[in-house]
């Protein structure tokens, strides 16, 4: 099952190859704390001290052994970065495994990360869909604490890579309107901090806690500000006519980054995606990063390979 056997190890984490993931599968290794990893492939590298175990989400019996003995486990997967028809089945299907599995196993708390967006919006697919997972892993038999986040800023992010690849590829854009639509970013160091953060800080268990960063700014906002911090030249022009369909193929004609990708990110922005609540500040009171520093942090990192993720 495992590529070390760590009979110690009390925490979880699925989607540990992800954008998310595998920083925070380093953090938690290098606090000392033992975990152990889900993953498809079993040939995935991961620090030594890592135990691995081979499962798949979209298989139940598969997901008992990887659960047993453990505590607290992270949920960080979802399916937008896959084939975009019939994701929301995959969703609900893996998330109702997940949540069969653990309780059989006594898992006692679950930690998911989901994006902003309110049942009252007009939510797109991709926000519909993470919120439906949050209620599935809430109606568990564990505590599921629940945080919510817009724009994660991070190499190897999608909405970085778009918003890097435009700004230096387009140094003149004509972008659809939702290039003006507000959202509250958060750099991916931040939410690694508020992820560890929980699982040490028990009074987080079974809460939902909004997450973002110290500023409020649009896609063009930050294509903007992304443009000066690489001292670059961009001209904007917003016109009413191109669709979300239209505008991710577009986006795919100028970055890496896949229509079944984008086309969920740009449509989740028809709705501004902000905080409406701080309670996670008074338990959990991080230092929170600024845009251009998590840029100028994110661009450093871009040195290394990282893979492309939702």
């Amino acid at each position: 099952m495992s590529q070390t056997e760590n009979a110690t190890a009390k925490v979880l984490i699925t989607g540990a190859t992800g954008f998310i993931g595998s920083r925070l599968v380093k953090a938690l290794a290098a606090e000392g704390i033992p975990i152990r990893c889900l993953v498809r492939r079993p040939e995935v590298a991961f620090p030594p001290q890592v135990e691995v175990a081979q499962g798949d989400l979209l298989q139940r019996n598969s997901l008992l052994a990887p659960l047993r003995g453990i505590e607290t486990a992270y949920y960080l997967v979802h399916a937008m970065a896959g084939e975009r028809a019939g994701f929301e089945q995959r969703d609900r299907q893996a998330a109702e495994n997940f949540v069969a599995a653990a309780e059989m196993q006594g898992v006692k708390r679950v930690i998911y990360l989901g994006g902003l967006g309110q049942e009252g919006d007009q939510l797109s697919e991709h926000l519909a869909s993470r919120l439906e997972v949050a209620r599935i892993l809430q109606r568990g038999a564990f505590q599921t604490t629940y945080l919510r986040a817009a724009v994660i800023i991070g190499a190897g992010g999608a909405s970085f890579e778009m918003i890097r690849y435009l700004v230096e590829r387009l140094p003149v854009m004509i972008t659809p309107r939702w290039v003006s639509t507000r959202c509250q970013f958060i750099a991916v160091q931040d939410v690694i901090a508020y992820l560890v953060g929980c699982l040490k800080d028990p009074r987080t268990a079974g809460q939902t806690y909004d997450i973002g960063g110290p500023e409020l700014l649009s896609y063009r906002d930050m294509m903007e500000r992304f443009a000066e911090v690489e001292k670059k030249f961009i001209k904007i022009i917003p016109v009413p006519f191109l669709t979300p369909k239209l505008s991710s193929y577009w986006v795919w004609l100028i970055t890496p980054v896949k229509p079944s990708i984008s086309m969920p990110l740009i449509e989740g922005l028809g709705n501004e995606v902000i905080c409406h609540d701080q309670a996670i500040r008074s338990i959990l009171p991080i230092p929170l990063t600024g845009f251009d520093e998590a840029v100028r942090r994110a661009l450093e990192e871009e040195s290394g390979t990282f893979p492309l993720q939702g």
